[in-house]
């Protein structure tokens, strides 16, 4: 199992709490971005630097990743296409992507977008806050706990 990053706009305290399981666990993780993203050195944490434009970094995802590998992202999109691939999505809030929750999830981002083209103002995510950081932390311990012990 990889983990994969969609780190263009992964908050750095996220990435922080990323760069520290992967050392931790020991497992692999790439971070893909088309802007310049400073990684820790570290034999598990790579960086692949894409070009720009939209998408460029979540098809560069979608084209490496395997089956049962975990993405970190908040594109619902990517997350769709991930969970299409039989790979794990994981948002920064800490929620999990699922066969089972991700068309409901895809649908309302449509709808949401569908208003922000109509000039309404949905208005953004909440900041992430401590908590938002503590469960992000506390589920990805808990799938890597249960995903490397299988593997």
């Amino acid at each position: 199992m990889k983990i994969w990053v969609d780190a263009d706009a992964c908050p750095v305290v996220i990435k922080e709490i990323l760069f520290r399981a992967a050392e931790r666990t020991k497992c692999s993780m790439t971070l893909v971005a088309n802007q310049y993203i400073q990684i820790p050195r570290s034999a598990y944490i790579t960086f692949i630097r894409v070009g720009a434009g939209a998408d460029v970094a979540d098809n560069a995802i979608v084209e490496r990743l395997c089956a049962g590998d975990l993405v970190i992202t908040a594109d619902i999109p990517l997350a769709a296409q991930v969970v299409d691939k039989g790979a794990h999505g994981l948002n920064p809030r800490g929620e999990l992507y699922t066969v089972e929750n991700i068309r409901e999830r895809l649908g309302m981002r449509d709808f949401m977008d569908g208003l922000r083209s109509n000039g309404i103002d949905t208005g953004g995510p909440p900041a992430l806050n401590k908590s938002d950081r503590q469960t992000f932390a506390n589920k990805l311990d808990q799938f890597l706990t249960r995903h490397l012990q299988q593997g």
